[in-house]
């Protein structure tokens, strides 16, 4: 018979066997040192030099935004400035008109769109702001730039319909360019302070900057930017010395019929010979120099749009536009109500005025007159190179009251409005060339303190970060306008434009010294009042407790409203004598509410008064 049945006889040759000895497999030390660095907190980790690493870095980002808005701006101006120098002298050779266009009328084409240039910019006060807060104030320097380059690409095919349009539509970007640059210089100038002071409780909560607290940063960044961007001047000029220098003829033969200059002339430049070319550049080469121009425009476009940064955090813009563009659309008018920048309206028509008259009066009526247009190049790079050196002249500001820098560059510009109404230099006399390099170099330098100087001091008046669009909008507004006028006397007598400076710059300078008696008397100023933004209804935000970007004013309205429903129920819920408390405090609360939300929309409107 079969043996019982057992699990022994199921157990293999293995497991029957006597269990061998067990060896724990344990890692090595080394191992084991690894995991505990990577699992426990890390003794080396310094949360406290970590942040000051990174706000380092977002402050190198700032000087970079700085940097990137400065260069794109000097090289977009550096080709507008040369390919319009260019064009309208070769436009001017009768030789050139005739033998390359016959009778398409190139004169009156020019005279088109210099017209479209000069008065375009005139409306540009109803737009600018709509513009600046619709696309964003670095999309707006970008889109400026780009027209700067369909200007630039329009000169391939010279027709009516291509030069007169994208005249035009320069004239219409030029207010928007230079009001988005103005705003976003300083702008960064604040966001460089918040990033030095991120310590601070107010930067910490967002909350509005003391009051003087990045003049600092204004002025040294806005003279960075006016170091940087006059050299447009120079740039400019290399199409002049490398190209169209080697085509014109001498001063001999372009002044033969010119009989007066400087003082006693009258227009530009009287009397100059229609054929300014020796021969006819080809083609060919003019395409070359017109695409080295339109490959610069181009790169100004990518450096707007690749280098620059965000004026503003995504919140904010959103509270920028929320307002109402019927707001937008009012508010820049409304802000000529404060005596302060009413007061410096002269001096804003003035700088539009300077600007002009360095180019068509001193440089042209006076230099070219008497030098020839073959040492147009030199006096206009004297002129620029002047006026970046000398605009760190306004870091004066920094130790100095801040009439000096203004006032100085204004007496100096008297100096020589009263020498060049006295001047009048013989026409083809290449020994006045030394003085008129000295000449445009102090014109240079009081043009420097102007510009660097009203940028530098809107900014310092102005430090409400929803402001600065409207009040630089209406900086170069004014200016726009004083560039038209100055494009409409361009047929007076020297004298009479000199005179028309020397009164304006007069009066710009007593306005301005009454408006700082004024601020130093703490006279109350009147500021519009900014609506604040309503996000509910629009749904930009996230209005949950645990993710939401509400301001603090929206938050304690909630806050407001909900203690006095509250107050509300536990009025309904008591006896009738506590009812009547209830009810008492419950008006006395909604008397507090309405008060609390009445004095937070007078906070919004910030009279000299109450600072």
């Amino acid at each position: 018979t079969a043996p019982p049945f057992s699990q022994s006889h199921l157990l293999t040759p293995l497991e029957s066997a006597p269990n061998p000895p067990l060896h724990t497999c344990s890692p090595p030390p080394n191992l084991i040192l690894t995991m505990d660095e990577f699992l426990d907190p890390h003794s080396e980790y310094d949360e406290e030099e970590e942040e000051r690493k990174y706000y380092r870095r977002k402050r190198l980002g700032v000087v970079k935004n700085v940097v990137a808005a400065s260069t794109g701006g000097m090289i977009t101006y550096s080709v507008y400035i040369g390919l319009l120098q260019m064009q309208l002298i070769l436009h001017y050779d009768e030789t050139y008109r005739e033998v390359k266009y016959s009778s398409m009328g190139l004169e009156d084409i020019d005279s088109k769109m210099l017209m479209g240039i000069n008065v375009t910019p005139i409306i540009g006060l109803l737009y600018t702001p709509v513009l600046i807060r619709f696309l964003g104030t670095k999309w707006m320097m970008f889109l400026a730039s780009g027209i700067y380059a369909l200007f630039v690409s329009t000169n391939f095919w010279e027709r009516y319909y291509t030069l007169v349009p994208s005249a035009v539509a320069i004239g219409v970007a030029i207010v928007p360019l230079w009001a988005s640059l103005g705003n976003y210089i300083t702008r960064m100038a604040q966001q460089y302070y918040e990033f030095v002071n991120y310590n601070e409780k107010h930067v910490q909560e967002q909350k509005k900057i003391p009051k003087g607290a990045c003049h600092r940063y204004i002025i040294i960044f806005q003279s960075v930017f006016y170091v940087i961007f006059h050299l447009c001047l120079v740039f400019a000029e290399f199409p002049m010395v490398f190209f169209l220098n080697n085509f014109l003829y001498d001063y001999n033969h372009t002044l033969f019929k010119v009989t007066e200059c400087g003082a006693s002339s009258q227009g530009y430049i009287s009397g100059l010979n229609k054929t300014v070319l020796l021969h006819l550049p080809r083609s060919l080469l003019l395409i070359k120099v017109e695409s080295v121009l339109m490959g610069a425009a181009f790169l100004a476009m990518i450096i707007f749009l690749v280098l620059c940064g965000a004026a503003y955090r995504p919140t904010e813009e959103i509270d920028l536009r929320s307002i109402g563009w019927g707001n937008i659309f009012q508010l820049p008018f409304k802000h000529l109500r404060d005596y302060r920048i009413r007061l410096l309206c002269p001096f804003f028509i003035y700088s539009g005025f300077e600007t002009l008259f360095a180019v068509t009066g001193l440089i042209m009526s006076y230099g070219v007159c008497t030098l020839g247009l073959e040492r147009l190049w030199a006096l206009v790079m004297v002129y620029g190179l002047s006026a970046s050196a000398s605009s760190t002249l306004s870091l004066s500001f920094l130790c100095l009251p801040r009439l000096v820098p203004l006032l100085g560059g204004a007496v100096l510009h008297v100096l020589v409005l009263v020498g060049l109404m006295t001047w009048s230099p013989m026409p083809g006399n290449p020994s006045w060339e030394p003085l008129l390099l000295v000449l445009a170099a102090l014109w240079g330098i009081g043009s420097a303190l102007n510009k660097t100087g009203l940028s530098t001091l809107l900014g310092m008046l102005y430090e409400d970060k929803e402001r600065l669009d409207f009040v630089y909008t209406i900086y170069h507004w004014w200016q726009a306008i004083a560039i038209f006028i100055v494009y409409l006397w361009s047929s007076l007598p020297m004298r009479a434009k000199i005179s028309i400076l020397l009164v304006t710059l007069l009066l710009s300078c007593l306005c301005y010294v009454l408006m700082e008696h004024r601020v130093m008397k703490k006279v109350p100023f009147r500021l519009p009042r900014i609506p604040r933004p309503r996000h509910k209804v629009k749904g930009y935000r996230y209005l949950e407790d645990d993710d939401s970007d509400e301001s603090e004013s929206e938050k304690s309205d909630e806050e407001d409203v909900e203690s006095g429903e509250e107050r509300d129920k536990d009025a309904d819920g008591d006896g009738d004598a506590d009812s009547q408390v209830s009810h008492l405090d419950l008006g006395e609360g909604g008397e507090m509410v309405r008060g609390c939300r009445r004095r937070r929309d007078d906070a919004y409107e910030q009279a000299g008064g109450m600072e």
